[in-house]
């Protein structure tokens, strides 16, 4: 019965999902003035049709061939970040950016979406035929370079968006893998100090604090000291880094500490989707009926900002419910890789998990407030192509991981 519930309940999550998904994207594209999201849902549903056979491919390959073949994908989506970075275009709201490739002004995909499944399957292979998981700094340096590589073809784009998905991933798989909790936080420690840099303050006390957590820790002395000399030089480099940033990106930060500053151009965004969620109230507006929507006050609403139609037309209770299918789902993957016959098909599935729960933070964060606006899809509801597609390949992936357990005999 528990193997049938495990089959069953990562489609069911998935089915609501992208039903879900369709009905906004429709009502995204119910407006009164001219839309770029009106009949958006159908090219949707088109996607959806591929997904499904994408799917169904991904199912019927087994883990052993996807192990070998691994690096070829890696090594091939490497190569597409690093041909977008010489002929890649961009689109919407990172126009600025080079994150397409296109053929004759035709977009094609956003390789940076393959990418990321490429990087858990090579990390999965890494970190799989490991008896003991890593625990020295030292030894996590083959994971940071499978994993360095992609994210810094893609922060060159510059998308930062996608660059913060490869950070997820890094740590869910780590994790999973059974890395010493106290090594995620000296690994984790730099971006901390960058973020804390913007404040000398802030980042004094973090300095102290690291110093405190190395002494306790007690790592090697080396790696101890090149913590310590890392975390001094973000700071120390954060507004040179800072300066790197495309200008779009720059606004965007700063209406994330205070959209007020410019409430009618970089705080816009964030201000309307406030107002949108906000106004949904319990039961919403009705679907169809949000005004925000409806009169193109809410920007990318079916794209980056899909959940602040959610908010607005079914309220609170649609945010929960949207919610906890999100949840579910993620609890599925987390049996299925509990439940993995080899370690391989165990990290490939947390990776997914890592990819997935950091869409989701990201983007439900930048629509509320408390992230800022990166331009990043939410899974199934947003619209996209290349996101969903790689988004069908993984639970297709993850679903034979599940068939292979049953039938492997195991019992939980």
């Amino acid at each position: 019965m528990r193997g049938r519930t495990l089959d069953s309940a990562l489609p069911l999550w998935s089915v609501l999902l992208v039903g879900l998904g369709l009905i906004l994207l429709y009502s995204a594209g119910v407006t009164d003035v001219p839309s770029a999201a009106s009949e958006i849902w159908k090219r949707q549903a088109l996607w959806v049709g591929v997904g499904l056979v994408v799917a169904v491919f991904a199912f019927r390959v087994s883990p052993r061939i996807l192990e070998w073949v691994t690096p070829a994908v890696y090594v091939g989506a490497v190569l597409l970040l690093a041909l977008t970075l010489i002929i890649g275009t961009g689109a919407g709201t990172a126009s600025g950016a080079k994150s397409w490739l296109a053929i004759g002004g035709r977009r094609l995909g956003q390789p940076a979406e393959l990418a990321k499944l490429a990087t858990v399957l090579m990390l999965a292979r890494h970190l799989g035929p490991k008896r003991e998981p890593p625990s020295t700094l030292t030894q996590l340096l083959p994971s940071l370079v499978i994993v360095g590589v992609p994210f810094m073809l893609v922060g060159l784009q510059p998308d930062l968006g996608s660059a913060l998905v490869f950070v997820g991933l890094l740590f869910a798989m780590l994790f999973w893998a059974g890395v010493n909790h106290w090594l995620l936080l000296l690994l984790a420690s730099p971006f901390l100090s960058l973020l804390m840099a913007f404040s000398t303050l802030s980042w004094g006390v973090w300095i102290v604090v690291l110093t405190i957590v190395l002494l306790w820790v007690r790592p090697y002395v080396v790696e101890g000291l090149v913590v310590w000399l890392v975390n001094l030089a973000m700071g120390l480099l954060a507004l040179e880094l800072w300066g790197r940033l495309a200008p779009y990106q720059q606004n965007r930060l700063l209406s994330f500490l205070n959209p007020e500053i410019d409430p009618r151009a970089t705080g816009w965004h964030i201000i309307q989707s406030k107002v949108a969620i906000g106004s949904g109230g319990i039961l919403g507006k009705g679907l169809t009926e949000g005004t925000q929507k409806r009169l193109a006050f809410l920007p990318e609403q079916h794209t980056d900002f899909v959940f602040s139609v959610l908010g607005e037309e079914l309220g609170f209770l649609g945010v929960l419910a949207s919610l906890t299918l999100f949840a579910l789902l993620i609890l599925s993957l987390i049996r299925i890789s509990q439940r993995a016959v080899d370690p391989f098909s165990s990290l490939a599935v947390a990776g997914v998990c890592g990819i997935l729960l950091t869409h989701i933070f990201v983007n439900v964060g930048m629509t509320v407030g408390i992230m800022p606006i990166v331009g990043i899809p939410l899974p199934f509801l947003s619209y996209g192509g290349s996101f969903l597609l790689v988004c069908f390949l993984a639970l297709g992936l993850s679903a034979r991981v599940a068939f292979e357990a049953r039938h492997s005999g195991y019992t939980p």
